[in-house]
């Protein structure tokens, strides 16, 4: 007579506990896989991505099966021997010195030229829904592994920076220098890396946006962007930037200095070389015009017209000379000598 009220007490415990744990919902910032002993209800398999950023070998060792991901909404039900992993699809951020293992306040990375420099900022990530299986199931920590990746390819971009632009400082000027100058340029123009870093953040980040694209089929997480906003040196090397940086700008500024007076020298000598010409062309447009006024005259009056004209030309000189003397048959004027 016990065992039957046992039972029944039984029965109606699990049946209190089914209904009790059995029901959940999934909220509009989440998606669920459910596991039934431990195994993830599997769908085919999808068509490999032409456009992945693994490579073969990388593409075997992360070959992760679809499972079944449930959407927002319910109440669904779920046995008791099945079990509920939730996760968040919303964006999240976090300090790029985040180190579950020990405590940091920044990121040492050593530059191109040997100096080591502190780096700070944030990275925005969701979890992949497309990925869920890497993310839950792929490896224990997956948050961990996608930023020891990120810092390590970080490392590696920070110790091999060079400025893309180059020859800075003299460069996109629209002057043409010879193999001399342009070496001169390239040689002042290049400069520390760490000033380099700062000036080209924006770049920095697109690059690390761009290797980080591997990251959803590797660990499961979507990288949203990579906000590195600072680049900090120790003290002492701070104030030996400094000191490069300000003689940079002055040799900057006395370049541009005298690139300005080079320019306003030469505009000048164009515009006096521009005013003797057309003084030239003034005094000899005349001469051109009694030229082409002679030559008519004598081709339409022949001789005795031109013969004609010049008499007549040389009245008023008449009047003006001094004196005339004629020799072999011409006549030599010469005007009156003022004393001076």
């Amino acid at each position: 007579m016990i065992v039957i009220p046992f039972l029944a007490g039984v029965i109606l415990y699990a049946l209190v506990r089914v209904l009790a744990t059995g029901f959940y919902v999934v909220r509009p910032d989440e998606r669920a896989v459910l596991t039934s002993f431990g195994r993830a209800e599997r769908l085919p398999s999808a068509e490999k991505d032409e456009d992945s950023q693994l490579t073969k070998d990388e593409q075997e060792r992360y070959n992760y099966p679809n499972v079944r991901v449930i959407q927002p909404g319910g109440p669904y039900f779920k046995w008791p021997w099945q079990k509920l992993h939730k996760v968040s699809s919303a964006t999240q951020a976090v300090n790029l010195v985040w180190d579950p293992t020990k405590m940091q306040t920044t990121i040492e990375a050593v530059t191109k030229d040997n100096l080591t420099t502190g780096v700070n900022g944030q990275i925005r990530f969701r979890v992949s829904e497309n990925n869920l299986y890497a993310y839950l199931f792929g490896v224990e920590s997956p948050l961990e592994h996608v930023m020891g990746y990120f810092i390590s390819v970080l490392r590696e971009r920070i110790a091999n920076f060079t400025d893309p632009k180059g020859a800075s400082l003299i460069a996109d000027t629209g002057v043409k220098n010879d193999e001399n100058e342009a070496d001169e340029t390239v040689e002042l123009s290049e400069g520390v890396s760490i000033n380099d870093l700062r000036k080209n953040l924006h770049v920095l980040n697109e690059y690390m946006e761009a290797q980080c694209r591997s990251t959803p089929e590797r660990y499961g997480i979507e990288l949203d962007a990579a906000l590195i906003t600072e680049i900090d040196p120790p003290p002492e090397v701070d104030r030996a930037l400094s000191a490069i940086n300000s003689t940079r700008n002055q040799v900057a500024a006395d370049i541009s200095t005298a690139r300005a007076d080079a320019e306003q020298q030469i505009t000048m000598s164009k515009r006096a070389v521009d005013i003797a010409s057309n003084n030239a062309q003034a005094e000899v447009a005349p001469l051109k015009e009694l030229a082409a006024i002679l030559t008519s005259i004598k081709e339409e009056g022949k001789s005795d017209a031109l013969k004609a004209y010049v008499r007549n030309m040389r009245i008023p000189l008449l009047g003006r000379a001094r004196r005339i003397v004629e020799v072999t048959g011409q006549t030599q004027i010469q005007p009156k000598v003022r004393a001076s």
